[in-house]
């Protein structure tokens, strides 16, 4: 429990740093999207080399890949129907306009947020029931840490850039990103208590998830900017998971 929690707290620790950076300096977009394909490398890395292995060594191959078609399908229905669910890696589709124009998207990006990062908190709230082993729970950890600070700061970014003050900035950061706190409670609290054929179908689901936002990312940030700098800080966010996975099994 007490491993569980601190987990769940410090992924929210990690998106507050992010925000904090943000709404205190002013940097370019290069080394944020360095960042944005680094985290989304890890993202992929989780999905392939953790949950995806432990999923299908527990449920039917069919409900495996229909829980990751479901988790991919919510995220792109809500950021082509809603908004976009993460302002990371989305960062280059908000331009200087969306910026002066935030009031008008204010609404739909905390809810599209707010589902993304409920979604973070219940992946990890759920290792305590989910049969996961050690491997697939550190590399979750450490790819949700890693993909909350350039969430945080991304999110910064575009509220000072909106006109907002950097402590009303930093402090919608903080209510925002709490969700992850909640998904965190919902996930330990009520989806613990579920069999661990659904648990890790769940699991799955959220690797659904995580695989859009991936994608989207790397696809979004190759458009706007060197595919060196995006292919390279991706290819090592996927080797770093894969390395955290090969190395924990090998000790274990």
């Amino acid at each position: 429990m007490v491993s569980t929690l601190w987990q769940v707290v410090a992924a929210y620790i990690f998106a507050l740093a992010g925000g904090s950076i943000s709404t205190s300096l002013r940097f370019s977009h290069k080394p944020l999207c360095a960042l944005i394909s680094f985290a989304a490398g890890t993202l992929l890395g989780v999905t392939l080399f953790a949950i995806l292995p432990e999923s299908l060594g527990a449920c039917p191959w069919w409900a495996v890949i229909l829980a990751l078609a479901t988790g991919y399908a919510l995220f792109f229905f809500i950021s082509k129907h809603v908004h976009h669910v993460c302002p990371a890696c989305a960062a280059s589709h908000f331009d200087a306009d969306a910026a002066r124009h935030f009031s008008d998207i204010a609404g739909a990006l905390v809810v599209a947020l707010a589902i993304h990062s409920t979604t973070d908190g219940i992946a990890l709230g759920i290792q305590q029931a989910a049969p996961v082993g050690e491997p697939t729970s550190w590399s979750l950890f450490s790819a949700l840490c890693i993909h909350k600070v350039p969430e945080g700061l991304a999110l910064g970014s575009l509220l000072v850039g909106a006109g907002l003050q950097r402590a009303a900035a930093l402090g919608w950061v903080a209510a925002v990103e709490a969700t992850t706190l909640l998904g965190g409670l919902i996930g330990f609290i009520f989806l613990g208590k579920i069999s661990s054929l659904w648990l890790d179908l769940i699991m799955a689901y959220i690797g659904g998830g995580f695989l859009y936002l991936a994608v989207h990312a790397v696809l979004g940030e190759m458009l706007r900017h060197g595919k060196k700098l995006v292919l390279t800080s991706f290819s090592v966010g996927v080797a770093l998971i894969a390395i955290v996975n090969i190395g924990l099994r090998a000790l274990g």
